[in-house]
Formats: C-alpha cells, structure tokens, sequence
C-alpha cells in the first residue's frame, strides 16, 4: 500500500447512497483524510486523478468473507485475498470466525497484522461464539471484542443447544455485541448438497430443503426477542424466511440481513451439467426464491449484499458433486455483478450500491461504507461502463467461480483504503 500523499480526485460522479449524493465533484484527500468535497477543488502538489466519466464511490464493505491463516490447508491466504479484493474496490472485510477459528487474542493479534502487512483492505474479524467453533463452551467474546472483533458468530456451524446459543446471546447483549447467525438446521439438512427440488431429483443430488433454513431461524428469532441482542442474520437463501424476518421487523427486533450476490443471479438450474463452481450453502435456490430475494433486497428486508467469499482449490472442486466442498470465490466480482443487476433492471442504481457501501456497514456497527469529510478517506474509482476480462484479471488464489472467466462491467482504477491507495491502474 503507497504511503499517505495529498490525492486530488477531479471530475468524477460522485455517488453516495448514505447522504443521497451524486453529482460531479472533485474530492480532496489530505494525510489520509477525506478533507473537502465540492466544484473545481485547488489542492498543489497533490497527486492528481482524472475521474471525468468514472464513478466516484465509497469503498465497498464485504459483511462476509472466508479467509485463512498461514498452516490452515486453505487455498489462498489475507494477503492474495485482500488483494483480490481491492481490486473489486472493496476496503472493509468482516472475516468470519473459522479463520482460526477466532477463539483467542492470538488469533485475532495474528490476523490484524497481517492484514496490515498486506495493506490493501481492512480486516474486521468476527469472534467465534463458542470455544474451538464446537457450540458446547462459550467462548471470551468480551475479551476478544476488546482485542478488535467487531461481532460474534459461529461460522455457520449450528449450536444444538438452546440453552447454550440462550447464554451465548445473552452474554453478547450484555455488552453490545453483535451477533451473525448463518440459519440451517443440521438434521434437516444432513448430508444434502443442493436444493431439494426438480433439478436436484433429476440429477440424483442429496437435498436440503427450504425449511431447513426458516426453521432454525424461527428458534433463532425467537431467542433474539427474549435476549434483546443485536442479530445478523447471514446469506437468507429463501422465500419462507423472509417472511419471518420481515416479521421480526415489523415488531421492531433488533434484526438486520443480507444475501450472497450468487442467490440473487442465479438458481437451481445452475447445477445442470454438475456444475461444482455453484454447489454452495445454503444451495442455490428455486426461481421462485431468486425473485423474492430480490424483492427483498429491493423493499429493505435485506439490508445487504455480501460475496460469501470462499476461495477453494480445484482440486476440491474436481470430484463428484456431492464430494465437492462448497463455496464460492467472489470478491473480485462483487461490484461487477451487483452492477449487472442494475443493468438488468432488478435493483435501482441507488439501492444496489447501498447494498454494498452503507448497509453492510450499519448492520456490522462499523464506521465505513459512506464518503464522510473529515474521517480516513476510503473510496474507489470505477470506470462502470468498460468491461473487465477476468479471464486475464483474477487475482483471488480460488478458481471456484461460474464467472472465473467471464467480462464483466464496472473496472475499478483506483481503490483508496483508510487514507491509503490499495489499488492503482492505469
């Protein structure tokens, strides 16, 4: 990451769906800091970056990606991966708790500093809920929010016990922490790979059924009502659930929810021909469930749109479908895709980068996501109308993705993170 300098950013369109701007304007970054923002700004000897006919935006905040430390056996580490992700202008990154798994200072100590090592994205790493990610023993989520965890969670893995996931949330409340849930019920969907549907039947795939998802977030809702805590709820797959949640709003619970970009483009049919770059959980859903996300993301039910970024070699993508270990690569194509469903007219241009910017940002309780004059300048630089070949450009260390060498709209220049240039092209 270039060192600290004076950035003056000319004539670019200047879109920020937290205070409702877009216009033209010159944006001016001092020592780091996002000073004026206004008509024909003067600023010598600053570094001059011509945006006339790109897109001026806040950085994009990721509110869930799976990364991996140095002996893990992942693919990919903080390093290829923020990388990857400044060059998708994204700057904040809330790193789920399986990175580690999150249960100790140490880890959280060791995943601040090599992030900052690595410089091209913040990471905010989410504390795990319970010792080792095991949902018996809870674990320091007052210490390890002190050592710099912005939430806590358990990566997916559900607590079986009530009464456990009960302390867990009541010991969170206590000090204001906010809590990820990812909703699936471990008997209900036991052994499934896919959607339980058509397409599944048809290719003889185990199935996870819909409800597998509602019914855990009934329980879960239910427990957030009686502990009061601050809940996020993590890649809402299906039409049944956002029932619930809109119920949960309309009552005033303290619930926000996001979805994974690849539930909003595609569904089920995607897995004909055994397509393993889409086996993914919670699975690719109906059409029918496609749509209603997208409604819902259009109206407010979910709050934001995340990349469940998970880089997977292709070695474990190669082996028959259902011995294929799911997950998706996505931080290098989240902007361009959220784009392309502007394009195609199911989200407006405003709603689709909230998604992205502002929203994520709120529902984690952080300070990012907006252009706010006077606080550590994070931004990118997009030119939205040329096409990127990542065939040619992708730099996450995970092939895993139906787009790996696709072209797509939206080309970030330059992505600016907390007062530093993360990402630069030509």
């Amino acid at each position: 990451m270039a060192a600290k300098a004076n950035i003056l950013i000319r004539k670019g369109r200047v879109i920020d769906p937290a205070s409702g701007r877009d216009d033209v304007a010159d944006l001016l970054i001092e020592n780091g800091r996002l000073t004026r923002i206004g008509a024909s700004l003067d600023a010598p000897g600053a570094d001059i970056i011509e945006a006339d006919g790109h897109w001026v935006l806040p950085g994009l905040v990721d509110a869930c990606v799976h990364l991996s430390l140095p002996g893990s056996g992942r693919t990919g580490d903080i390093a290829s991966e923020t990388r990857a992700a400044a060059a998708g202008g994204i700057t904040h990154m809330a790193a789920q708790p399986d990175c580690g798994p999150v249960d100790s200072t140490a880890v959280v100590r060791l995943i601040r500093e090599q992030a900052g090592q690595a410089g091209f994205a913040r990471i905010m790493p989410i504390a795990a809920m319970t010792q080792g990610l095991q949902g018996e023993q809870l674990a320091e989520m007052a210490t390890l929010a002190k050592a710099g965890c912005i939430a806590a969670g358990n990566a997916g893995r559900r607590i079986a016990s009530a009464l456990v996931l009960k302390r867990c949330l009541e010991y969170a409340a206590t000090f204001d922490m906010p809590v990820m849930f990812r909703p699936q019920d471990s008997a209900l969907s036991a052994g499934g790979c896919a959607h339980e549907g058509p397409v599944a039947t048809r290719l003889g795939l185990p199935g996870i059924p819909a409800i597998a998802e509602s019914v855990d977030l009934s329980r879960d809702l239910l427990l957030v009502e009686a502990t009061g805590v601050r809940a996020h709820f993590q890649q809402i797959s299906s039409l049944q659930s956002l029932r619930l949640l809109r119920e949960a709003k309309q009552q005033g619970l303290p619930v926000t929810a996001d979805v994974s970009i690849q539930h909003l483009l595609l569904d089920e049919s995607a897995l004909e021909g055994f397509n393993s770059h889409c086996h993914v959980i919670p699975p690719l859903r109906s059409a029918q469930d496609r749509e209603a996300l997208l409604e819902a993301v259009a109206d407010g039910t979910i709050d934001a749109i995340c990349s469940q970024h998970t880089p997977i070699g292709s070695s474990s993508k190669a082996a028959p479908f259902p011995a294929t270990r799911p997950g998706m690569a996505g931080v290098d194509t989240l902007l361009s895709l959220v784009l392309e469903l502007v394009d195609e007219g199911k989200l407006s241009l405003t709603r689709a980068l909230d998604a992205v910017t502002a929203a994520p940002a709120r529902c984690l309780g952080i300070q990012a996501g907006q252009l706010e004059t006077g606080r550590p300048a994070s931004l990118c630089v997009v030119d939205a109308q040329s096409r990127k070949d990542y065939g040619e450009h992708w730099l996450s260390a995970g092939n895993n993705s139906p787009w790996r060498r696709a072209v797509l709209k939206g080309n970030v220049k330059l992505t600016v993170c907390q007062g530093k240039v993360s990402w630069l092209t030509d």
